[in-house]
């Protein structure tokens, strides 16, 4: 019964999660942390982290890891490919349609609209990790403000900024 709610859950999660792996990661919450107990808050924000850290797509590794949790090896393998199948699919037959008629106005309209939705998908997930569960100290603002503004304006790498979080989070406990 798990490996169909996890095939099921991350099914629908890549079939309607537009826009990629960060857009993503608010309804991989809802359903992994809201709906289905599967993960506490606390313990879905150190799968991001790991999953931020590690190769691959942010969404992918949380999928396999949440998988894994709940049902091994074989959990994991069914909640990354049924998050992966949907993509799949689509993409071989929008990619068919979308060269046939990339340059027609309904295709650009389509898209023109569809970065928005997608921009927001992300605020939301970057929303939903401002809770208790992340922001546990003064130090854990001020890392927040530091990162934003240090990828923001001076576009420093993301993974030096996740290393260097990491070790004053290391040092400090």
């Amino acid at each position: 019964m798990i490996y169909l709610q996890l095939f099921w859950v991350f099914f629908k999660i890549g079939l309607f999660g537009f826009g990629g792996g960060m857009a993503m990661i608010s309804m991989i919450r809802m359903e992994v942390v809201d709906d289905y107990q599967w993960l506490s808050g606390a313990d879905f924000a150190d799968v991001l982290a790991i999953s931020q850290m590690t190769p691959g797509p942010i969404s992918i590794n949380t999928a396999t890891f949440v998988g894994y949790s709940q049902a091994g090896i074989l959990g994991s393998i069914f909640a990354t490919l049924a998050l992966c199948l949907p993509s799949a699919l689509l993409m071989i037959a929008v990619l068919a349609l979308f060269f046939k008629h990339k340059d027609s106005p309904a295709v650009k309209n389509v898209m023109n609209y569809m970065l928005p939705a997608v921009a927001g998908l992300i605020i939301a997930a970057a929303l939903l990790m401002c809770d208790n569960d992340n922001f546990k100290s003064p130090l854990s603002y001020i890392i927040f403000a530091a990162t934003i503004t240090a990828n923001y304006f001076f576009k420093t790498n993301p993974i030096l900024l996740i290393i260097i979080s990491g070790i004053i989070g290391f040092t400090i406990n």
